[in-house]
């Protein structure tokens, strides 16, 4: 686009010199005033091309024009330098106006460049500073409000502490209470339900407590599928009763990595236990390892259930947000935090009556 709106500007300059100059070669001699006029006249395209291109542009058109003009003078006016002094002092100044012009113009071009760069970059520093102050902000808020969730989570931590030896009391009483009924008995029934929500009651606190007041974590080499392995088997009584199968699949090779095992069991059991629940009676819940990706290790966990709604997706990982029953809503959290810690990732897949696959990723 700029260099198209040069040659526009070289056009008119070209178009200027020569109308200007056809003028002076087709008037009379003795309409000197008219000359004397197209003379002027000149000072426009010389002006406006040291406006447009600088010093070279001012000087090359004054050039051009004492160039076309000379033979005016030389040729129709007879060339007597004494007559004609006025005529030639003309074209010395046509090259004065045209050096000066341009001179001044490229000084005023480079100097707004100058500006216009400067005004860059206080921008960029402005956006910069903008930013820095917008992520200061955000950071201090995020302070405030951990801190505040530190207080709110040894507050329940210390409550949920306290409500352990209440329940274990309850469960003990209602066990003696229940020995006292038949089980036809409709209380027999009733002491059974408080024993078995006490005791849903009791798994809360205690998946709680560990989420909030982490053990420190026992880092040593950890053989990923002999975990798998081991857990596959303590699962196989629930499967059984679920219906269910549990499939490992083999892996190519063997792969370590530097773990806490206890805590890596906990994870996968409570993933493997969820697939459990969901997969329908006759169905298989697949766990498969794969190293082939240079520096990790994923691991897979396939069901074939009924899949996960969509409006519950971004939910999953919240805690004591469960679709269960039965659920307390705080093993997925549990999974991601120790998965996490392990600078490891979780992600779950799942479509409405698809299934659902939890990947898990582990740096080797």
């Amino acid at each position: 686009m700029t260099g198209k709106a040069d040659y526009m500007k070289l056009l008119i300059l070209a178009l200027a010199v020569a109308g200007i100059s056809m003028f002076h070669y087709f008037t009379p001699l003795h309409a000197s005033y008219l000359h004397d006029i197209f003379q002027r006249l000149y000072y426009i395209p010389i002006i406006l091309s040291a406006l447009w291109f600088g010093l070279r542009g001012g000087l090359l058109c004054s050039v051009i024009v004492s160039i076309v003009y000379a033979p005016h003078i030389l040729y129709q006016w007879g060339g007597d330098f004494s007559m004609e002094t006025e005529k030639y002092l003309e074209i010395l100044l046509f090259n004065i106006v045209g050096g000066l012009t341009g001179f001044l113009s490229q000084l005023e071009k480079e100097r707004t460049a100058e500006l216009k760069k400067t005004a860059e970059g206080l921008e960029t520093s402005y956006r910069k500073l903008k930013a820095q102050s917008e992520r200061i902000m955000a950071i201090e808020e995020q302070l405030r409000r951990a801190e505040k969730l530190s207080t709110m989570v040894e507050l329940a931590a210390v409550l949920a502490h306290e409500v352990r030896n209440p329940l274990a009391s309850i469960r003990g009483t209602a066990e003696i209470l229940r020995d006292d009924y038949p089980a036809d008995n409709p209380k027999h029934e009733f002491i059974d339900i408080q024993i078995r929500e006490t005791e849903r009651l009791n798994r809360v606190v205690s998946e709680f407590l560990q989420m909030v007041r982490p053990r420190p974590s026992d880092m040593q080499l950890c053989n990923v599928m002999e975990e798998l392995e081991t857990i596959a088997a303590l699962l196989t009584n629930d499967a059984r009763n679920h219906h269910v199968e549990i499939v490992l699949e083999p892996s190519g090779k063997t792969v370590s990595i530097i773990a806490d095992n206890e805590k890596l069991r906990q994870a996968f059991l409570n993933i493997i236990l969820n697939a459990l629940q969901a997969a329908p009676a006759g169905s298989s819940v697949s766990i498969a390892a794969d190293a082939s990706d240079s520096g990790w290790l994923k691991i897979s966990f396939h069901d074939n259930g009924p899949g996960i709604d969509p409006g519950n997706a971004d939910r999953l990982f919240v805690p004591f947000f469960t679709t269960k029953q039965e659920g307390t809503g705080l093993g997925l959290s549990i999974t991601k935090k120790i998965i996490e810690s392990h600078n490891g990732t979780i992600a779950i897949e799942s479509l409405k009556g698809n299934g659902t696959t939890v990947i898990i990723r582990l740096p080797v």
